[in-house]
């Protein structure tokens, strides 16, 4: 059985390689709008399976041989004060982010799915963050280093960011943006048994 991750995130890749799961690569660009009022877990799985469906189609026209693989997808949210923290295009915007999550908690949420012969399998977990209150300096230090423009919320968790976290309260990997045990689960409701896939 051959997987695909639909995602071109390292972070993604570094956890599969944690996992020992043989993957390839398969990205395809995918709608990211969603209609107000959507809510967090399920704004994460809308996206995640957009994104596997989206996957699936180029692959379908790449590859046909290839119908009856696995693709995986995920997605991952950052909310404040319930309002959804995007990914900063500049370091302005990466800054005014910084400054609403010092010294608050906010909510990583990251959406899975699963294709598995077309069918889809989500999930969604949550997990809590609270950020120390760090000053001006230290945030725009933060900034200069480049990491928090390519991260939903301006942080890495898993990076320099790490430093900015007084606590997390659940999964670290779904704030680094794909839970092993999630993935495993999902696996395990479209039939596969992981141990049997590494």
């Amino acid at each position: 059985m051959k997987l695909y991750l639909a995602s071109g995130s390292p972070r993604r890749r570094e956890i599969l390689d944690l996992m020992h799961l043989p993957y390839e690569i398969c990205t395809a660009d995918a709608d990211e709008t969603l209609p107000a009022g959507t809510a967090m877990e399920a704004a994460g799985r809308l996206l995640a399976s957009r994104k596997a469906e989206a996957a699936a189609a180029r692959l379908a026209a790449a590859k046909p041989t290839d119908g009856d693989a696995l693709i995986l997808a995920a997605d991952t949210l950052v909310y404040l004060d319930g309002a959804p923290l995007g990914k900063p295009h500049t370091a302005d915007e990466a800054l005014a982010m910084l400054r609403a999550l010092s010294g608050r908690r906010h909510y990583v949420c990251t959406g899975v799915c699963l294709l598995a012969d077309g069918k889809p399998y989500t999930a969604a977990d949550v997990t809590a963050v609270t950020m120390r209150a760090y000053g001006e300096d230290e945030a725009r230090a933060y900034v200069a280093t480049g990491e928090p423009l390519d991260k939903a919320g301006a942080y890495g968790i898993q990076g320099i960011g790490s430093v900015l976290v007084e606590k997390i309260d659940g999964d670290f990997f779904t704030v680094m943006g794909l839970s092993p045990r999630v993935v495993r689960g999902l696996l395990g409701d479209a039939g596969y048994a992981y141990f049997d896939l590494i």
